[in-house]
């Protein structure tokens, strides 16, 4: 159900049929056309306000290194499709409210984020976004349980593997998926098949020459408050699937994508979405 302690929102969506409508605000992206697949892709975004610019410690590529580049262009397989564009390091929308702001290194894989700790007025900026996004995000899922009945929510991320540096050999495979998808935060008896069939199908569609490893809450026990928050609120409604893409698909040092292998990441993708999709049609 929806969150009461949130007031009603301003309308999201016209009550218009155009075939897609795009929503544009200084923090993110989001296109909406009919249908119940939601992807997002919330920790994709690089940019910071200008007065948190002056005060970050981190340089560009540090931040880059820890943000989720590329995963906005795997949204593409949602028939809402969402880009945070602030940086995890403004607001961390995965996050608990009262974590959300990266306040030392023991908070951000032992980066120095700041130069000085940020006043009470910037924490408060930068609060009021991640309560807009709640928000709204809150009424794209009221809007798509009312039409459809149930939601297939894509909350789509990436992580590091090559952390001892750039020349050094990557993470282990054993502990290291190309794909792993975490499935903690959906009703196991409605959706554990759905998501048993998602899996399968992502195993099927190769990455340059090699079918990827894809495997369940390997890395992550737990998906983040983002998942945790939609299933508290909406519980068997939505089925949330997580994939946390290892950075296969780019130089995590030098931030040179490799476009063929994100391609074929999002193809995988794609084909997953549309074998599970007529279990959210009514």
């Amino acid at each position: 159900m929806p969150d009461p302690r949130r007031p009603a929102p301003a309308a999201l969506l016209s009550d218009t049929h155009p075939p897609t409508l795009l929503a544009r605000v200084d923090a993110w992206d989001l296109a909406v056309s009919d249908g119940p697949v939601i992807a997002t892709a919330i920790h994709d975004g690089h940019a910071l306000r200008p007065s948190l610019r002056e005060r970050v410690k981190l340089d560009d590529d540090a931040r880059f290194r820890e943000e989720d580049p590329l995963t906005s262009l795997l949204a593409q397989v949602g028939d809402a499709r969402l880009r945070v564009r602030q940086s995890r390091f403004e607001v961390d929308l995965n996050r608990p409210r009262a974590e959300a702001i990266y306040t030392g290194p023991e908070a951000c894989w032992g980066l120095d984020v700041w130069k000085t700790p940020l006043d009470d007025a910037e924490r408060a900026i930068s609060l009021e976004l991640y309560d807009r996004f709640y928000d709204m995000v809150g009424e794209l899922i009221d809007r798509t349980v009312a039409r459809w009945g149930s939601v297939l929510l894509v909350d789509i991320h990436s992580y590091n593997h090559r952390r001892d540096g750039a020349d050094a050999a990557p993470s282990s495979q054993d502990d290291n998926p190309d794909i792993e998808l975490g499935i903690t935060t959906l009703d196991p008896d409605r959706w554990g098949d759905t998501a048993k069939r998602f899996a399968n199908v992502l195993r099927r569609h190769p990455v340059r020459g090699a079918l990827p490893d894809v495997r369940c809450n390997v890395r992550f026990p737990s998906g983040g408050h983002f998942p945790e928050w939609v299933y508290a609120h909406w519980g068997d409604k939505v089925c949330t699937i997580s994939p946390e893409y290892k950075k296969i698909f780019m130089d995590e040092w030098s931030g040179r994508a490799d476009i063929p292998a994100l391609y074929a990441l999002r193809d995988g993708l794609q084909h997953a979405v549309d074998a599970v999709r007529p279990e959210f049609l009514r």
